[in-house]
């Protein structure tokens, strides 16, 4: 599982050794794994050419977010219109969704149980026209169809998965679909971790440390090395 300290500055490097010029994009696989409806986006996402590196940080911090999109499906832009602070900890773990008009979170609460983040949506909102979830760092990570009268249940637990290809920032994802892809898992007591993706696209996953002392060791054998590949 994933380190989650709260509070603690994450970095991810991404370092482009293939040939292509596509996007990185760093996502969440959607918890509660046995509700379909929940959908994965595009959390972090950025383009990059070959030999150049991207730098994506965050803190394991929650929100609550919505956005019209109507009906979400796969490539659908969730582009959040509200962002609320959330604790699953803490006394305002939930949250009324309401259309007013307009669309407005109200009523944060303490939800049921402590360890989850709750959205309740009221009789005001209309089917197939709205989406709600939730956010870590500011940007959102994973969301649902808002249905009138449903109390959504999420139960974060931080993940990290890192992809390239074609890609916008809070583009909702088709998880199944996603392919080449490599996760990111970072040790107790380390913050920053590199993703390489190598000219044959595939993925090497290390602590930016480990990086660091390849990368001096090669570069006294070979005055050409790469930062970021692994062969010693």
């Amino acid at each position: 599982m994933s380190n989650s300290n709260t509070g603690t500055n994450y970095t991810l490097i991404f370092q482009n050794n293939s040939s292509n010029t596509w996007t990185a994009a760093v996502y969440q696989q959607a918890p509660n794994p046995g509700n379909q409806d929940v959908m994965s986006l595009a959390w972090f996402a950025e383009e990059a050419a070959p030999t150049t590196n991207l730098t994506f940080s965050w803190q394991v911090d929650y929100s609550f977010v919505w956005s019209e999109t109507g009906t979400l499906i796969p490539g659908v832009l969730f582009a959040a219109s509200q962002n609320w602070p959330a604790n699953p900890s803490g006394t305002n773990n939930q949250v009324t969704l309401t259309d007013g008009p307009p669309f407005t979170f109200t009523n944060q609460t303490s939800g049921p149980q402590s360890g989850n983040l709750y959205i309740q949506q009221d009789n005001t909102i209309p089917a197939n026209t709205a989406a709600v979830g939730v956010a870590m760092s500011g940007a959102g990570t994973y969301v649902v169809q808002a249905e009138p009268n449903i109390l959504t249940t999420f139960t974060p637990t931080p993940n990290y998965w890192i992809t390239f290809g074609s890609y916008i920032q809070g583009q909702v994802m088709s998880i199944q679909e996603t392919t080449n892809s490599a996760q990111v898992v970072f040790p107790a007591n380390v913050f920053s971790m590199t993703a390489t993706l190598s000219a044959s696209n595939t993925w090497t996953v290390l602590p930016t440390s480990q990086v660091n002392a390849l990368f001096v060791a090669q570069k006294k054998k070979n005055p050409r090395a790469v930062w970021g590949a692994t062969n010693r």
